[in-house]
């Protein structure tokens, strides 16, 4: 089978074998994370035991089944998490893993879909305990993970207030239901929060991390939480005012999803399922798919995500398996 490596050529490897409680998986097409690029960089290695290939997330068929796999049988068109393996045309998966594809979602918008909702299903309502009426702040609002929490927060009856970089940015993010567009290039999040919202935010989704942690504290109500998914704005925090979080008994979350035990990612895969995925066959749900690449032009999906030019989720297809 056809692969990416980490110089994001296609290369030729053997098909993977799956075991016993695995699915075979023929990729159709698969997301592109950041995650993919700190991997290439070297910077994230994948889990022990898992796959060195790139890709956490396909859509494809099932060509194999192990024989405990109870749910799944070949010909089934699925979608679903891998911590590892998912930049190659074939790729096992645990059969917890992976949900079913209604008929309408196509292979391309179904590998953009897992890792957004997923993580942002975990950090809204597995970490945060989202409740009906409250407020969201949600960084970088016009990434996947941006998208996806703003349409599962206003399915909940939430109001919900974004960060972006560009006009661009925020007129999509408004399409999909956002209620305050902050552009960070031009204003002070804090300032427009407290002037529009004079009682601040209840849950704050944050993928920036360093000097915007004792920010988000200051626009938090009491019993607030933030949940951090990453640091793109640094690792180090200065001016940590630990008496108001106190004051306002802030929780501070951090999450990653990647990592979680099979147990764990089993769980919140069914529940997602369960809850949610009928709303993409009535268009109450949207995967928020900016562009589409063939496999063979996955450095430029690279160089698109790195240059931040993207709104939504890039993902990449195999023209020819």
């Amino acid at each position: 089978m056809h692969y990416i490596d980490n110089n994001l050529k296609v290369v030729k490897t053997h098909p993977p074998t799956h075991a016993a409680h695995q699915v075979l998986i023929a990729v159709e097409a698969f997301g592109v994370n950041r995650a993919d690029i700190l991997q290439r960089q070297g910077k994230y290695p994948p889990p022990q035991g898992e796959s060195e290939i790139l890709g956490l997330e396909v859509a494809g068929e099932v060509i194999g089944c192990g024989p405990s796999v109870t749910r799944w049988k070949l010909g089934d068109r699925v979608c679903g998490l891998v911590a590892g393996g998912g930049y190659a045309q074939k790729v096992v998966v645990n059969e917890q893993h992976l949900m079913a594809l209604p008929d309408s979602l196509t292979m391309s918008a179904a590998a953009g879909l897992s890792e957004v909702f997923l993580t942002a299903y975990q950090a809204l309502f597995t970490i945060a305990n989202i409740q009906a009426g409250e407020r969201v702040l949600i960084h970088a609002g016009a990434s996947g993970v941006g998208l996806a929490a703003i349409q599962l927060a206003k399915l909940h009856q939430c109001d919900v207030a974004v960060t972006v970089s560009s006009e661009k940015k925020g007129a999509v993010c408004k399409a999909y239901g956002a209620n305050l567009i902050v552009n960070y290039q031009q204003q002070d999040f804090v300032n427009e929060i407290k002037s529009k919202w004079q009682h601040g935010v209840d849950v704050v989704v944050d993928v920036v991390g360093g000097d915007y942690i004792p920010r988000n504290m200051n626009v938090l109500n009491m019993d607030g939480r933030i949940v951090c998914l990453s640091m793109l704005g640094g690792r180090m925090v200065e001016q940590f005012d630990l008496a108001r979080l106190l004051a306002k008994r802030i929780t501070l979350f951090g999450s990653t999803l990647r990592n979680r035990s099979q147990q764990y990612k089993a769980k919140l895969t069914r529940e997602f399922e369960a809850l949610y995925m009928k709303k993409f066959a009535s268009g109450e749900l949207k995967v928020p798919l900016d562009a589409v690449f063939k496999a063979e032009q996955v450095a430029d999906a690279h160089a698109k995500l790195e240059a931040n030019d993207s709104v939504g989720k890039l993902v990449c297809y195999w023209d020819d398996k």
